[in-house]
C-alpha cells in the first residue's frame, strides 16, 4: 500500500503529489520517452556494432526478454504499493531495508549523472543544428546542454500536467520522424549489406564473452521505462496503469531499436558505422532521403535528448521526495510546493547538483570520453537496483506462485529469469570497466552508504517496516475482507489475470 507520509515521524500527514493527474495515454508517453529510443540509438549503435558486429539485433532481441521480467515484477509489485519511490520501498519491504536504501540511492545517483551525461549530447547536437562549426567545443556544449537541463527542470517544477504536455509535444514529433524513417528505409533501393535473419540468432556472438558485451550495451538501450512506477502516487487507477504503460512503452521502442539497428546493418555498411560514430543516424538519414534526412534525425535524436531528461528529473526527483517522506534522507526533500503540487526541494537540489557536474565535465575532456565513462558507470547502477527488484517481487508473491501456473511463469519465473540476468550483467561487467567507470559506479553505491547509517540511527521507520505480502496487501484493500475471505481470494486472482 501507498507509504503514507509523516509516518516515519509520528507527526500529521504532509502534503502529497497530485493524484490522478495522468491517465493511461500520459503514462505511456512517459514510458517510451523514458527508453528515449532516438537518443539511444545514436549514443550507442555504433558502439554496440563494435562489441558484437552484426549481432545487434540479437543483442537487443536477447535483453529484451530478461527485461521485460523485470516490467513485470515492477508491474506486480506496483498494485500492491503505490509509492513514488518504487523499488526503493518494494526492496526495502521485502529483502531488506538497507538493500531498499541502497536500490534507491542507486536510481538517484545514476539520475543524476546521466542528466549530466544527456545534457551534454543535446548541447553538441543544438550546435550542429544552428552553429556546425562550434560542435566540438566542450565548453560550449556543457553550456548549450545545461541551459536544455535547466528548461527541463523548470517544466518538472511546473508540476505533472505540464511536464506531460511538454513531453506529449517532444515525443510525439520524434515518434513521426522515425516512424517515417522507418517506412523510407523499407522502400529504399540499394543496400551496403544483404539482409540476413542469422543477425537475430546466437551465431554471431563469438562465445559468451561477446554475448555479455552485447548485453551490457542493450541493457543501457531500454533503461527508463520505469518512470510510471515513479509517477504512480499522480496517476489515474495506478495499481494498473503503471505496469501496463512500462510493458507498452517496451513493446514500442523494441520494435524500433530492432527497425533501426536493421536498417543500419543493411544500409550503411561495416566501415560506415565505424567511422559515423555517434552520428550513425544522421548519416542513416542521409542515405535514405539525401539532404534532408540527416538534419530530421539530428532533430529527433535532440527531442529525444531533451525528453528523456524530463523523465530521468521525475525519476530523480519522486525518488527523493519518498526518500524524505520517510526521513531517510533530509525530511526538506519530501516538502511539496503549495501550487505545483510538485516536491520542490527535491528538484532545486537536483538543479544544484547537477550543475556542479556540468561545471567538472566542461573540464573533463571530451563529450565522447565523458559520456562514454558515464554510460558503463550507470549500466552498473541499473543492473544492481533492477536485480533487486525481480528478486523482490517473487518474495512478496511467494505465497501465490503456486496458485496457477500463469503466477508461476509470470510472477515467479520470468522476473526471477530478468533478476540473475541483471546480476549477471553486473559481475559480468566489473572486470570489463575503466577505472573511471568503476569509481563512478561502485563508489557511488559506496557513497550512500553514508546516509543511510546516519538516518539508520536516527530512528527512521523506514527501517522497521512492515513486511510487504502480496497477499495481505489486495486483502487489506478490500475493505471489509480478510486475508481468507472470497473477495480477497478473488482479488488475487484478478492480480494473476492481468499480470
Amino acid at each position: 500500500m501507498r507509504t503514507t507520509p509523516g509516518r516515519a515521524s509520528g507527526r500529521a500527514p504532509r502534503r502529497g503529489l497530485q493524484p490522478n493527474a495522468l491517465g493511461t495515454f500520459d503514462t505511456i508517453v512517459m514510458a517510451v520517452a523514458g527508453s528515449a529510443p532516438a537518443y539511444s540509438l545514436a549514443a550507442t549503435t555504433a558502439v554496440l556494432f563494435g562489441a558484437v558486429g552484426l549481432a545487434g539485433p540479437a543483442s537487443l532481441l536477447y535483453c529484451a526478454i530478461p527485461m521485460l521480467g523485470i516490467v513485470l515484477a515492477y508491474a506486480r509489485l506496483g498494485r500492491i504499493d503505490v509509492n513514488a519511490g518504487a523499488g526503493y520501498s518494494w526492496v526495502g519491504r521485502t529483502l531488506h531495508p538497507f538493500l531498499g536504501f541502497l536500490s534507491g540511492w542507486a536510481l538517484v545517483f545514476s539520475a543524476t549523472v546521466f542528466m549530466v551525461a544527456g545534457s551534454l549530447p543535446a548541447g553538441t547536437l543544438t550546435l550542429s543544428l544552428l552553429a556546425p562549426g562550434h560542435a566540438d567545443d566542450t565548453a560550449l556544449s556543457c553550456a548549450v546542454g545545461a541551459g536544455w537541463f535547466l528548461m527541463m527542470l523548470l517544466v518538472v517544477l511546473g508540476g505533472a500536467r505540464l511536464t506531460v504536455r511538454a513531453q506529449l509535444v517532444m515525443s510525439g514529433v520524434e515518434m513521426l520522424v522515425m516512424v517515417a524513417f522507418v517506412v523510407g528505409a523499407l522502400l529504399h533501393r540499394g543496400s551496403a549489406t544483404a539482409f540476413d535473419w542469422s543477425w537475430f540468432g546466437l551465431g554471431h556472438f563469438g562465445g559468451t564473452s561477446g554475448f555479455a558485451a552485447g548485453a551490457l550495451i542493450a541493457a543501457f538501450y531500454y533503461w527508463g521505462w520505469d518512470v510510471t512506477s515513479n509517477l504512480s502516487e499522480e496517476t489515474r487507477d495506478s495499481r494498473r496503469t503503471a505496469g501496463l504503460a512500462a510493458l507498452v512503452g517496451i513493446g514500442v521502442v523494441f520494435l524500433l531499436f530492432e527497425a533501426f539497428t536493421v536498417a543500419v546493418n543493411v544500409l550503411l555498411g561495416a566501415d560506415r558505422i565505424r567511422n559515423a560514430d555517434a552520428n550513425v543516424l544522421a548519416v542513416l538519414g542521409q542515405e535514405i532521403w539525401p539532404g534532408v534526412g540527416g538534419k530530421l534525425l539530428i532533430l529527433a535524436v535532440l527531442l529525444s535528448t531533451v525528453a528523456t531528461l524530463e523523465t530521468t528529473l521525475i525519476q530523480v526527483t519522486r525518488s527523493l521526495f519518498a526518500m524524505g517522506r520517510d526521513r531517510t534522507l533530509p525530511a526538506a526533500l519530501g516538502t511539496v510546493h503549495r501550487r505545483w503540487n510538485t516536491p520542490w526541494v527535491a528538484v532545486l537540489t537536483v538543479g544544484a547538483a547537477a550543475l556542479v557536474m556540468f561545471a567538472a565535465s566542461a573540464a573533463a575532456g571530451s563529450v565522447g570520453e565523458v559520456l562514454g565513462d558515464a554510460v558503463r558507470a550507470i549500466g552498473l547502477q541499473i543492473a544492481f537496483y533492477y536485480g533487486l527488484a525481480g528478486i523482490a517481487a517473487v518474495v512478496a508473491y511467494k505465497k501465490l506462485l503456486l496458485a496457477s501456473v500463469r503466477d508461476f511463469l509470470l510472477g515467479g519465473a520470468w522476473p526471477l529469469l530478468g533478476s540473475a540476468f541483471m546480476l549477471w550483467v553486473f559481475v559480468e561487467s566489473l572486470g570489463e570497466l575503466s577505472t573511471a567507470s568503476l569509481v563512478i559506479g561502485l563508489g557511488g553505491l559506496a557513497v550512500g552508504v553514508v546516509p543511510m547509517l546516519v538516518y539508520w540511527k536516527k530512528g527512521s521507520d523506514y527501517y522497521r517496516p512492515a513486511r510487504l505480502d502480496a497477499g495481505r496487501a489486495l486483502a487489506a484493500a478490500e475493505p471489509y475482507a480478510s486475508p481468507d475471505s472470497p473477495r480477497a481470494r478473488r482479488a488475487d486472482e484478478s492480480l494473476a489475470t492481468d499480470f
